[in-house]
């Protein structure tokens, strides 16, 4: 389990007078996240998911609170709870001047899986994520939506407890955000734990089982998608959004 207990991240920024102030990315979060689940973290841009999902992942360190791993935090257990994740960002860079398949082959020998597995684990996530008419071109050559494919290959290849994505399908045509979608429905079934944050609100009534809704950096409402729509009076997330905020526009 993923355990969040209040954690905050402090910036600083310079204002239009060119004084520094401080403002918090992240505000006061608290949250369970479990196996067997996908756990949706939903709001516009600059509300605060990149900075949220990068201190889950241990790649920023909260200015307060803490974050937990299986009871493991990333100050004495840094090694073995990456060995247990992955973790996707919307600008993730990946090497482009050889094959996906030479990739992958390098993250598996990355994080030790057993020589004798690494070809039939590649084999199946090729067959997952339908890779196989371009696996061994260059990246490159390999189009938007076929090099997020890949970087999720790479997310799966050593096989985690726990995928932290964020907005894995922002800016994909349909087909490549459906395969992505779908391989996160069937990777819960695996029992795997998987943080998922987005702002297209439709993606996350049709994936999540529990949604952390967030603006400015703070939790605006939790629940299941049908208990936040029950609780606005809405039909869908996106008009749940903005009943809670009430004209309070984001901005960074």
């Amino acid at each position: 389990m993923i355990h969040v207990d209040k954690i905050k991240k402090k910036f600083i920024k310079t204002l239009k007078n060119k004084k520094k102030a401080e403002f918090y990315a992240v505000d006061d979060i608290s949250f369970d996240a479990k196996e067997g689940s996908v756990l949706g973290i939903l709001g516009p841009n600059g509300a605060g998911k990149t900075t949220l999902l990068r201190m889950l992942a241990g790649i920023v360190t909260p200015t307060e609170g803490s974050v937990t791993i299986d009871d493991m935090n990333f100050l004495e257990n840094e090694t073995d709870i990456k060995k247990k994740l992955a973790y996707l960002s919307g600008n993730t860079k990946i090497y482009n001047s050889i094959s996906a398949y030479e990739l992958l082959k390098m993250c598996a020998e990355f994080y030790e899986v057993p020589k004798s597995e690494i070809e039939s684990r590649i084999k199946h996530i090729s067959d997952v994520l339908l890779l196989d008419s371009f696996l061994y071109n260059r990246i490159d050559k390999l189009s938007t939506g076929q090099t997020q494919r890949v970087n999720i290959a790479r997310c799966m290849i050593h096989n985690p407890k726990y995928y932290i994505l964020d907005e894995a399908t922002s800016g994909l045509d349909i087909i490549t955000g459906q395969i992505i979608l779908d391989f996160i429905k069937e990777e819960k079934k695996k029992d795997k734990c998987i943080v998922y944050s987005t702002h297209y609100m439709e993606e996350a009534e049709n994936i999540c089982d529990y949604v952390i809704m967030v603006n400015k950096g703070k939790i605006i409402a939790t629940g299941s998608p049908l208990d936040i729509k029950k609780k606005t009076n809405t039909t869908n997330l996106r008009d749940a959004f903005f009943a809670l905020i009430k004209g309070d526009n984001h901005e960074e």
